[in-house]
């Protein structure tokens, strides 16, 4: 089953996001109290820490959650392989896919120090649907028709 490892947030843009012990999730928003949140289509970031495995076996710089910018980091579910579109059950929340990966900004922190940078590549961002309140341990489904609703 897929699960929530960790959700980050950071209060101002430009400073790294840290760990919380839960988040609210707001419909048309985003993570409240997150910098990048808003009305627009990158309203929530999610990770894989399968993809973060994959930069933590290559470097010996320590990432810890959060690192590559991630409001929620996900294990059991190859997050870069959903189609745009798709609808996600987060705890008690629904989003929908609006992009995979993202440009790097100039001067990305993680790939200075560890030689790569997983988001571009195996990132997503959501929008929410349904609000609520996000943490650690909540499953993570792709929702079905029957579970679709706004």
């Amino acid at each position: 089953m897929a699960e929530v490892v960790a959700v980050c947030v950071s209060e101002k843009k430009g400073e790294q996001k840290h760990e919380v012990p839960q988040a609210e999730l707001k419909e048309g928003h985003g993570v409240a109290g997150d910098a990048h949140a808003g009305d627009w289509h990158r309203q929530v970031s999610l990770l894989g820490a399968e993809s973060v495995q994959k930069v933590q076996d290559a470097t010996d710089y320590p990432l810890f959650h959060g690192a590559f910018a991630e409001n929620i980091l996900t294990r059991g579910i190859v997050l870069y392989e959903l189609p745009v579109g798709t609808r996600l059950r987060i705890g008690p929340c629904l989003t929908e896919v609006t992009q995979i990966g993202k440009e790097c900004h100039l001067g990305c922190e993680i790939r200075r120090a560890c030689g790569d940078c997983v988001m571009p590549r195996e990132g997503i961002f959501v929008r929410v649907l349904t609000g609520g309140t996000v943490r650690a341990g909540d499953p993570i489904a792709v929702a079905d028709g029957a579970d679709c609703k706004e």
